[in-house]
Parts: structure tokens; C-alpha cells; sequence
């Protein structure tokens, strides 16, 4: 396989081996290869029962790997960092997602590519659309920047 980019989401919202969930989504960052762009930092809220605030950023990496075994690199980071297989949704020390693919759509068990829920997500958008604004998402082929107009026109303001 030729070399792909990928876009990853990292979040974190639970101390780990390497500090607050800050320190936990910059040491994932020096732990995954090929990243060649890094979006800010953002907190976001939870989704679904979690009470802690998340620490939430997206970056660019290049890889030889096909989507599921880039996926399996990444469950096994998530592993090393402590993460164990537990409710949907809860606190977790580092949740790493493959949001885009330079290869467009990929559908097999247990990945979907483009991420079905990352058109909604600011958390994700928002530092996406700092380092990938044109990328396009293969399925509403609406660029990133427009996505993230979207969902921040919807978003209630304080």
C-alpha cells in the first residue's frame, strides 16, 4: 500500500501515566509516527455519562497502513497508555479515532471511515479545520471549514 494521510481525533479526560488529560493527549502525540500537522488543544464537554471535562485535539499523519491495520496500531497505544475496555462513553485515559482518510470511505467490521459522528463534533472540527480546512469529507463533500460552520452556527451561544 502507497502512503496515506489520515486524520486521527485524540481525547483524553482521565490522569494517566503522563499527567492531566492535557499531558496525556501531548504524550500520545509523541507516541504516534508519521504525524506531520498537529490542531490545537481544546476542552471540550462530555458525551454520555462522563462527568470530567476532555482534552481534545486532531492530527495529520502519514502511514503505510490500511485503515484497520492503522486501527490496530492505534487500540494498541491506547493500550499502552492504560486505557481497558469498559463502559461506552466513560472517563478514559486516551480515545484515539481515525476520523478521515486520504483514501476516501472505508467500511469493514468494527471501522467506518470517515468517523459517522465527526460532522457533528466540534471538538473534533474545530481543531480540524485549523490544520485541514479544504480536506473534504468523502460523503456530504463539504470541506472541513464548511463543517465546522455548521455545527458552529448550531451551537448555543453562552
Amino acid at each position: 500500500m502507497t502512503s496515506s494521510t489520515y486524520a486521527i481525533a485524540i481525547g483524553s479526560n482521565r490522569r494517566g501515566r503522563h499527567g492531566d488529560p492535557v499531558a496525556e493527549v501531548r504524550a500520545a502525540i509523541a507516541a504516534l509516527a508519521g504525524v506531520h500537522a498537529v490542531g490545537p488543544i481544546v476542552a471540550s464537554a462530555p458525551l454520555g455519562p462522563s462527568l470530567r471535562r476532555y482534552a481534545n485535539t486532531v492530527v495529520l499523519l502519514d502511514s503505510d497502513l490500511s485503515p484497520p491495520d492503522l486501527l490496530v496500531r492505534l487500540k494498541a497505544i491506547e493500550r499502552a497508555f492504560g486505557r481497558r475496555r469498559g463502559r461506552r462513553w466513560g472517563s478514559r485515559v486516551l480515545d484515539l479515532d481515525i476520523i478521515l482518510w486520504s483514501g476516501g470511505s472505508w467500511h469493514g467490521p468494527g471501522l467506518c471511515v470517515p468517523h459517522v459522528a465527526f460532522r457533528g463534533r466540534g471538538f473534533v472540527l474545530r481543531p480540524l479545520c485549523r490544520i485541514a480546512p479544504a480536506w473534504r469529507d468523502p460523503v456530504s463533500n463539504r470541506t472541513i471549514r464548511q463543517l465546522h460552520q455548521l455545527v458552529d452556527r448550531a451551537r448555543p451561544r453562552d
